[in-house]
């Protein structure tokens, strides 16, 4: 373990900073440089509660740029990583304050508040544990960043863990996995954490990622992949009437055979023009401006590419958009207010 201690440091021409300038014996200078190199070996690897290779700074606050840079090697799941020290030492880092749901092991609905204990629940928590583990991959997985630590908190988990906060390209991960809905908040002490609440509740209340959770169970959640009523948020006669995620083939090699069908189930026309179609992976479709859906009609809306026509419009993506494994569709109005959420 590392310890602090108040230092005074010797320059070379003897005389004491900050003091008198009466210089210290010989032989006190020779146990300051001593000391030095102990604690300089101290930090060149990872101790039970001590910082990773390099000797990273304890800083005052995680928004603090001091920490020590990794290289991300392998991505667990949502919330824990394996690094790598620039001397090829390795270390297990579990993401302070966060906690995505399991993939490995089973999920209690208790821990996600509005999510029904069920097997629809755990199910969906199930699922969501997978986005997380892909958002996290796509994000970190061979990347280089910088883990800081937190002064209110331990500098390792129950299990051993590093507990830090991971910063990419100077933005926090931590804070990202809360804002986009892909975890919750962890029971713990640490600097952040009525920001992160305030973060977690925002994502709750718009019913992001891990929270759309708590739309299933109750017959409005997608079961097949190809058809249910969609989960009206606000007033609207558009439902979902069929969502085929699974193109024939490989998905991303037959993009316009990925498709989300809309029903106007209303007795006049409905404009959604600036109407969003997203998923809860970040890919988000923008309806045209004109865009008209007659009573009793279905629009599709194709991942690929081609010419839009008024029953059929095209994403443009350049790979697949619906997960297999599960996903949800997100329908918001053109004011941003979510009308339709499906978990399938």
């Amino acid at each position: 373990m590392v310890q602090q201690y108040e230092s005074t440091v010797f320059p070379v021409d003897g005389r004491r900073l900050g003091g008198s300038n009466a210089g210290p014996p010989r032989g006190a200078l020779t146990v300051a440089l001593l000391l030095l190199v102990v604690s300089a070996g101290c930090l060149s690897g990872v101790g039970g509660s001590g910082a990773g290779a390099g000797g990273p700074t304890r800083t005052a606050g995680p928004e603090s740029p001091e920490g020590i840079d990794v290289t991300v090697v392998d991505v667990v799941d949502g919330d824990t990583i394996e690094i790598a020290y620039a001397n090829g030492t390795r270390d297990t880092v579990r993401l302070l304050g966060v906690d995505t749901p399991e993939v490995h092991t089973a999920n209690d609905p208790k821990e996600f508040p509005g999510v029904p204990d069920t097997e629809a629940g755990r199910n969906c928590l199930r699922r969501a544990g997978g986005t997380a583990s892909a958002y996290a991959t796509d994000r970190l997985a061979g990347e280089s960043v910088r883990l800081v630590f937190d002064t209110e908190s331990e500098r390792r988990g129950y299990y051993g863990r590093l507990l830090a906060y991971v910063f990419v390209a100077g933005k926090s991960f931590n804070h990202a996995l809360l804002r986009d809905g892909h975890a919750r908040v962890y029971e713990s002490t640490f600097t952040e954490r009525e920001r992160y609440e305030r973060t977690e509740a925002a994502a709750r209340d718009d019913g992001r990622g891990v929270w759309s959770c708590a739309a299933v169970g109750d017959g409005t959640a997608v079961s097949d992949g190809t058809a249910a009523e969609g989960r009206t948020v606000t007033d609207t006669p558009l439902e979902v009437a069929e969502i085929n995620y699974d193109a024939v083939g490989n998905d991303n090699e037959n993009l316009n055979d990925e498709y989300v069908v809309l029903r106007n189930t209303g007795p006049e026309p409905l404009d959604v023009s600036g109407w969003t179609v997203a998923d809860d992976g970040g890919h988000t479709y923008t309806f045209p401006g004109g865009t008209l859906i007659d009573p009793d009609t279905e629009v599709t809306l194709r991942t690929g590419s081609g010419t839009d026509t008024a029953t059929t419009y095209y994403w443009g993506e350049s790979g697949a958009v619906w997960n297999n494994g599960g996903d949800v569709v997100t329908v918001r109005n053109a004011t941003g207010s979510t009308v339709i959420r499906v978990a399938y």
